[in-house]
């Protein structure tokens, strides 16, 4: 079964969150503040979290930069903010989505089930993959399409579901332009809050994250953005 985590102090809105999540047939438990948070997502290791920014003891913004370096569950930040610098900053900070309170519930649901579908989607295509095809090789990169883990130098890199997802489309493909809008419509699968900024600010997290492979990952200007292998 799917898990997500509601963490919110608003207690009415976590709790009809959770309902309409269990309704259809998730997994929830339910955090209060952002410390409690950090250590749901330690021990109940949800899928999806659906955060909210504005909290006690620990802000969402806080939690998404304590889990920066170390495996998550897919984001998705509420907040009573709806000014473009707010989710920029959530974006930069790692989240996968972004939705401003009120909220109309069926949208969130479509947003978490968005969140699931892709890695849905890998797992479909993982029982078909071969032995030869499981792994990318770019660049001094392992990119495993299964265990959806990046490799280099034998070390694991910490990615996010979306930071993967980007990297593993932009690899299978080298020397291949996308369009901003190609990448958030492919890697993405609907309407995104943020916008084709979300694929610049992805870019560049994944960029920082790749340190000395960086250049791997062309700006392709006035168009988007494609991977090259470059010596290592």
């Amino acid at each position: 079964m799917t898990r997500v985590l509601v963490v919110d102090d608003e207690r009415s809105i976590a709790n009809a969150v959770a309902y309409a999540l269990r309704r259809e047939g998730y997994e929830v438990e339910l955090a209060g503040d952002g410390q409690e948070a950090l250590e749901r997502v330690a021990a109940f290791d949800p899928d999806v979290m659906v955060l909210d920014v504005m909290m006690p003891k620990l802000s969402g913004y806080e939690v998404c930069r304590k889990l920066e370096n170390q495996a998550r569950p897919a984001i998705l930040l509420l907040t009573v903010k709806d000014d473009i610098v707010d989710k920029v900053l959530g974006l930069e900070l790692g989240a996968d989505d972004y939705m401003t309170k009120p909220f109309d519930m069926r949208e969130l649901m479509a947003r978490v089930k968005a969140l699931f579908r892709r890695s849905s989607s890998n797992s479909s295509s993982a029982v078909s993959t071969t032995a030869e095809e499981k792994n990318i090789y770019l660049s001094g990169l392992i990119i495993n399409l299964i265990s959806h883990t990046v490799h280099a130098d034998g070390k694991q890199l910490d990615l996010t579901p979306k930071e993967f997802d980007l990297l593993a489309l932009l690899a299978r493909n080298p020397e291949r332009v996308f369009s901003r809008e190609a990448l958030l419509e492919q890697v993405w699968d609907m309407d995104f809050a943020g916008g084709t900024r979300t694929v610049d600010i992805h870019v560049q997290r994944l960029r920082k994250k790749l340190g000395p492979l960086q250049d791997m990952i062309q700006t392709v200007y006035g168009i988007g953005y494609k991977s090259k292998e470059i010596s290592t």
